[in-house]
């Protein structure tokens, strides 16, 4: 088994350098902000969709584009608001008068990435509507279905300040989001730079430092990552915490929980700490690699009760007492 990890640390060297170039790419217009950017190249390399939370002027929408830019893919834009119809982003038929035929008119959902931005905004309609693309990747318009081309990813936002207008985005979508990455704001040295930026216009131009075909070597060597059964046994602990707490002997958040992470959250920590342990160039995952991702896989998945929301406590606190509860291999 070393020697198979040996060879697959080589080739984590090898792609390590496309990485690299991609991050100096978004450092050309991001300032800081280094969890969320590691976040989305996690999304990436798993070709998992990722909803970004924070307040506006965090640059969410500004690193999203710039690595729509570093990377040689198709990218739409869609702004979600309350008058958003299903149509609107999966397409629709068309009717030929000529011929008397109908034909069909994608929509900017036929995208390798794809912006939906505050997300929160649109009705449960078309929401239903984006949950085949992000699950099943293909769209049905009429009575055909249509595969979405490799790669595709929904990168989201949504502002968690703004009630008026907003609706709550069903549990099932929420579910389909591999992370859900909170935002905060820049420390002070950083927002003195992403003033002088703006101020100087030093911001430069990205360029397209990566083709399709990089991007699925890359997700090829992230498949290859060494996952010890210890550490399966570890992933599945964490997740079975949030549903039976008393049985992993974690106090005090019993009643703070509803409902605990679907097994989804299993498969989404495996594969975000097999991206962390590649973005950190290792051909194995440590323990800490799925610490590290935890929150940004369950914050999500953990449903509150009322008691928790009295008590100010949030999905984040309950994680946190589960990692110092169950015992790490």
């Amino acid at each position: 088994m070393h020697a198979d990890i040996q060879q697959v640390k080589e080739k984590v060297g090898e792609k390590s350098d496309l990485i690299r170039q991609l991050q100096v790419e978004l450092g050309k217009v991001v300032v800081g902000q280094e969890h969320m950017v590691s976040r989305l190249l996690v999304g990436l390399l798993t070709e998992g969709h990722v909803l970004l939370e924070g307040v506006p002027g965090l640059a969410k929408t500004t690193v999203i584009n710039a690595l729509a830019q570093a990377l040689s893919v198709s990218f739409n834009r869609i702004q979600f608001t309350p008058d958003l119809l299903p149509a609107d982003l999966l397409g629709t038929m068309i009717y030929v008068p000529g011929d008397g035929t109908f034909k069909t008119r994608k929509g900017p959902v036929f995208a390798n990435l794809i912006l939906a931005d505050e997300i929160n905004r649109a009705p449960s309609k078309v929401q239903s509507a984006l949950l085949e693309a992000m699950q099943e990747r293909q769209v049905t318009i009429g009575d055909e279905s249509y595969p979405l081309e490799r790669p595709f990813l929904v990168l989201a936002t949504q502002n968690p300040i703004e009630q008026e207008g907003t609706y709550p985005l069903p549990e099932a979508q929420v579910d389909r989001f591999m992370l859900k990455v909170t935002i905060s704001y820049p420390k002070q040295d950083e927002e003195r730079r992403v003033l002088d930026m703006a101020l100087e216009e030093t911001a430069r131009p990205v360029t397209s430092v990566l083709q399709v075909q990089d991007i699925f070597d890359m997700q090829q060597v992230v498949k290859m990552i060494y996952v010890d059964d210890q550490i399966k046994e570890y992933i599945v602990s964490l997740v079975r915490a949030t549903r039976d707490p008393a049985e992993y002997k974690v106090r005090n958040v019993a009643e703070l929980i509803d409902f605990g992470a679907s097994p989804r959250a299993s498969i989404f920590l495996g594969m975000g700490a097999r991206a962390i342990a590649f973005l950190n160039g290792r051909g194995y995952v440590t323990p800490q690699d799925v610490k590290d991702i935890a929150f940004d896989v369950l914050r999500h998945r953990v449903i509150l009760t009322y008691e928790a929301e009295a008590e100010e406590k949030t999905a984040d606190d309950v994680i946190r007492e589960i990692l110092n509860a169950v015992p790490v291999p």
